[in-house]
């Protein structure tokens, strides 16, 4: 072998290394993004027959099952659901974790072996389902974490990683004309590994808050890995968030029930939680830890003890678990965590979720009702938003100029 076929060789081992993925066959999570006309197109190609007769899920199905009786392999990437009894599901990540004819079995011998966790992202060769089976079979895992399968034995669980205070600041700041980014900036900065609440009574733009929070967390902070998600909310704001923001979103709308909108959180911390052991910085934004902590109330067996607003008296140690779960990390990797919470809403019970949650944070973003009745954005309550700590991340010079505005300010009226 000549020295330049050696190198081309060498160059090829490589490039394999890092994908650690096969290319031949159709994959199941990129025929799921395809418009319904491609998959008509992809399925004649494939000799389905009547191909405009079957529902989308089934013509995936189908178009698989072809594709498999003509000896191509089906290629699936999902996140890992393990099951009380030890076995698991690949879910996809289109679908919000959702159940779905597509999922992929995943043995409890493989999850042992590979020392597989919740939220993984598992990538590997599946089998159609045989006689008496309902889903795909995973057979050979060629990736975890788009690592190669042994690397996923190496990492440290979440609950062992040393928390400490963030003392890295995420600048927010990405457009001189936007001032969202630069009044956090100042005065309630946040940092990588905070656990922030943003406390907004109705109508105080909340959901436009979150657009700039995402929009300069993607501009200045390009290796954060940023996901939203969006809890028993409308299904027109999920698609405007999908379309402002670049990162991940997922959504359990309000027309689904409470067991679907603790499912996908719990899908979303664990997902996270896995890129953090591996040292990634990740930031989740969500709307609204309330209405999280209110599904939980509705799924959480009554315990016989009930709080102020008809809150179970063991409704909110898992929502807590999650808020809980933003740290910044000392052997590397940060988990921030911005989540809303709704104030004056009418509802005892969101009073009581939001009086639970109050000490929690360690950063407090305040919105003013009455600031915002006059169209003025963004409605921060300057006086009552802060952030513990921050001296960490702020310099002395740069502190004492904020506290020197702080105190200018106390004299004033909210929208002065």
């Amino acid at each position: 072998m000549s020295e330049q076929q050696s190198k081309k060789h060498n160059n090829n081992k490589k490039s394999n290394n890092r994908t650690h993925v096969p290319v031949k066959g159709y994959k199941v999570e990129d025929l799921q993004k395809e418009p319904i006309e491609n998959l008509v197109a992809i399925a004649l190609k494939e000799k389905v027959e009547n191909p405009n007769e079957y529902k989308r899920k089934d013509l995936i199905f189908e178009i698989l099952k072809s594709q498999v009786s003509q000896g191509g392999f089906i290629l699936f990437t999902g996140i890992l659901e393990v099951m009380n009894d030890g076995y698991g599901f690949l879910r996809s990540e289109d679908g919000n974790f959702a159940n779905s004819q597509n999922d992929t079995y995943v043995s409890g011998t493989q999850i042992k072996r590979f020392a597989l966790r919740n939220g993984d992202i598992v990538t590997g060769q599946v089998r159609q389902p045989k006689d008496q089976e309902k889903y795909y079979a995973l057979l050979k895992i060629e990736a975890i974490n788009y690592l190669p399968p042994e690397e996923s034995k190496k990492r440290p669980l979440f609950d062992n990683l040393t928390p400490l205070y963030a003392t890295d600041q995420l600048k927010l700041e990405y457009n001189p004309i936007k001032l969202t980014g630069r009044v956090l900036d100042l005065f309630t900065p946040i940092g990588k590994g905070q656990r922030a609440l943003i406390v907004a009574p109705p109508r105080t733009g909340k959901t436009e808050l979150l657009k700039e929070l995402a929009h300069g967390i993607t501009h200045n902070n390009p290796d954060a890995s940023l996901m939203v998600l969006l809890v028993d909310e409308r299904p027109e704001e999920v698609t405007d968030m999908q379309r402002s923001v670049q990162g991940e979103v997922y959504s359990s709308t309000f027309d689904l029930p409470a067991q679907n909108h603790v499912r996908t959180a719990e899908m979303v911390i664990e997902k996270a939680k896995r890129r953090v052991e591996s040292g990634k910085d990740v930031v989740i934004l969500l709307d609204s830890i309330t209405r999280l902590a209110r599904a939980y109330n509705t799924v959480t067996p009554s315990s016989g003890k009930v709080l102020s607003g008809g809150v179970d008296a063991n409704a909110l140690h898992k929502p807590k678990r999650f808020f809980g779960a933003a740290r910044n990390i000392e052997e590397g990797g940060s988990l921030t965590i911005i989540a809303t919470a709704l104030i004056d809403t009418g509802s005892r019970m969101d009073e009581v979720i939001f009086e639970e949650f109050k000490g929690t944070g360690n950063s407090e973003v305040v919105l003013n009702r009455y600031v915002s009745e006059r169209r003025i954005y963004p409605a921060i309550d300057v006086t009552k938003s802060g952030t513990r700590k921050e001296e960490l991340m702020v310099s002395a010079e740069d502190l004492q100029k904020v506290w020197a505005i702080r105190n200018a300010m106390q004299n004033m009226e909210d929208v002065e």
